[in-house]
């Protein structure tokens, strides 16, 4: 009877000890079981699906819903969010809009693209996009300057006849980033970027009841920045070699041939 509570004992234990490590390693809402594109939306900001940059994510969903995206952007970056609308075969005019929002789920804006369309009734599709402002790597505490880390997609329709609500409609979203380089670079940097909690597991034991935090897992491809080194450092020091030469030759210029020919070498 002893060896037996025991051993329930020490499957307990077991148990508890591998049960944070399978909710770390859980994907996340609507990723594919073979690490393709997703094909599932989120419906909040907690439960929004994470996609990498260059990935052509799909789902499919009711009109009227809100469909939640995320993905990561990195300084130097100016990412730019395409998305794609199936509408019903027949459907009274609308209006879509998209939005993107940072890790502090402040709403940016965006430096250009159609973030709202109107469609008619005879629309098959309609597509909508958002250029953002390029990321920065610091910023005033006052400014709402994208920073690096997680972003959020919005998509929904703003203007819908009562007769279209929960009509079925098939989603494509990308994202896809130019590389600014130094000319987007400041002095200093984030010592962590933007990435939130995208949930909580609770971890239970005999003494304690915790809360543990689950981080959104995508991070760019590079890593994340360290913020102090751009292609900015590259053209100052072929700047000050040019001006270093520019300043030899006017001395050499200015100076002239030398002593006169016709001034007698003793005076």
């Amino acid at each position: 009877m002893r060896i037996t509570r025991v051993l329930s004992a020490a499957a307990l234990m077991l148990g508890l000890a591998v049960t944070p490590a399978v909710a770390d390693s859980t994907p996340s809402p609507g990723a594919s079981e073979d690490g393709g594109a997703p094909t599932e939306a989120g419906t909040s900001f907690r439960t929004a699906t994470e996609i990498e940059q260059g990935q052509t994510a799909t789902a499919s969903g009711s009109t009227g819903d809100y469909l939640y995206w995320s993905f990561p952007a990195d300084t130097g970056q100016r990412p730019t969010v395409r998305a794609t609308v199936k509408l019903p075969d027949t459907h009274a005019a609308e209006t879509w809009q998209i939005d993107v929002y940072d890790g502090l789920r402040r709403r940016q804006s965006c430096q250009s693209g159609a973030q709202t369309r109107a469609v008619g009734a005879d629309a098959a599709s309609v597509e909508v996009a958002c250029v953002l402002r390029t990321v920065r790597a610091w910023s005033e505490p006052w400014a709402s300057d994208p920073l690096p880390g997680t972003y959020y997609i919005r998509l929904t329709v703003v203007d819908l006849a009562t007769s279209d609500l929960g009509l079925p409609v098939d989603a494509e979203v990308r994202v896809d980033s130019e590389d600014i380089g130094g000319a987007a670079a400041v002095d200093g940097a984030l010592a962590h970027p933007l990435v939130p909690g995208a949930g909580a597991i609770s971890e239970s034991g005999e003494d304690e009841y915790t809360k543990k935090t689950l981080l959104a897992s995508l991070e760019p491809s590079g890593g994340w920045a360290s913020g102090w080194w751009s292609d900015r450092w590259v053209w100052t020091a072929i700047g000050g070699a040019l001006a270093a030469l520019a300043g030899i030759g006017g001395y050499a210029l200015t100076r002239g041939p030398g002593r006169p020919s016709r001034v007698p070498p003793g005076a």
